[in-house]
């Protein structure tokens, strides 16, 4: 299947029962274990399926164990409030009978009121000018060294649903100290349209994507080093403006603290004609591995 239809397929959960939701665990970034962005963004499908004429404005969610994707997770929705200005939802994600996931979410009325932003970084290369993440990939593959890069080389290589171009290019075969700060354009790799709810599920998804990363340029890291354990912990994601995730973005990271085997991350998703749609925070685990 098509990394795009698989990516739709994820997002069209089946309703079981009221406030009740099944969603694939197969077919995200990763194969060992459910991509994050995958949960996130099928747990905001289950909020908005119970939610009318409203936009989802701000989402935290805590990630509690590893998601199995051999089996399907069970989504539970909690109408906690239904407002006048605003509605409230609980979601919590289900496998093997314990809780995986959560999530809260708030959606908000649309309402005028001035409006003030930080503006768009200046002088970036277009994403145009850029090496695509397949050609990026595909050149680094040629020089994994270590045993637990090979191992690890088909997910590195597998198609994304999200196409990305990296500004500032870092070296996961072979990371070298760089600094924490770093953008990447984005986009869905070929236009779906589609509603509010399933391009701010879209972004949901690609937000998880490189953020956690940032902790790791400084260190020399990367995730196929084999030298450090990591995993995020939570994540926050604030939606400041309508969302076309069609089109590209940029989204610009940093990560302010490193200590404590954790590494918070934050980032700005600027829509390309400089509008900030989105604003994303998160915290991830960063361990190293100590041979036994």
């Amino acid at each position: 299947m098509d990394p795009i239809d698989t990516l739709l397929d994820l997002l069209n959960i089946e309703p079981l029962e009221i406030n009740l939701f099944r969603g694939r665990g197969s077919g995200g970034e990763t194969s060992k274990r459910i991509f994050g962005g995958q949960v996130i963004s099928q747990a905001l499908a289950a909020a908005y399926h119970t939610v009318e004429d409203r936009a989802c404005h701000s989402l935290h969610a805590y990630f509690i164990r590893p998601g199995d994707p051999e089996i399907p997770v069970i989504y539970e929705v909690d109408r906690a409030r239904d407002g006048g200005s605003f509605t409230t939802r609980r979601v919590i994600a289900i496998q093997h009978g314990r809780q995986i996931f959560n999530l809260a979410a708030s959606f908000h009325i649309e309402e005028e009121s001035p409006l003030h932003q930080h503006p768009m970084p200046e002088s970036l290369p277009d994403p145009e000018t850029l090496p695509s993440r397949a050609e990026t990939r595909a050149k680094l593959a040629e020089s994994l060294k270590s045993d637990y890069a090979r191992k690890r080389r088909d997910d590195f290589l597998r198609d994304s649903p999200i196409e990305m171009r990296e500004v500032e290019p870092y070296d996961l075969a072979n990371p070298v100290a760089a600094s924490d700060r770093h953008s990447v354009w984005f986009r869905l790799a070929r236009p779906v349209g589609g509603p509010g709810w399933l391009q701010h599920c879209l972004l949901a998804y690609a937000s998880d994507l490189h953020l956690l990363g940032s902790s790791l340029r400084p260190l020399g890291e990367s995730w196929l080093s084999g030298t450090v354990m990591t995993a995020s912990l939570d994540h926050a994601l604030w939606f400041h403006h309508p969302v076309n995730f069609d089109d590209w973005h940029l989204y610009v990271m940093d990560a302010p603290f490193i200590g404590g085997a954790r590494g918070f991350n934050r980032g700005s998703i600027y829509s390309r004609d400089g509008v900030l749609v989105a604003s994303v925070a998160q915290e991830g685990l960063i361990r190293p591995i100590v041979p036994r």
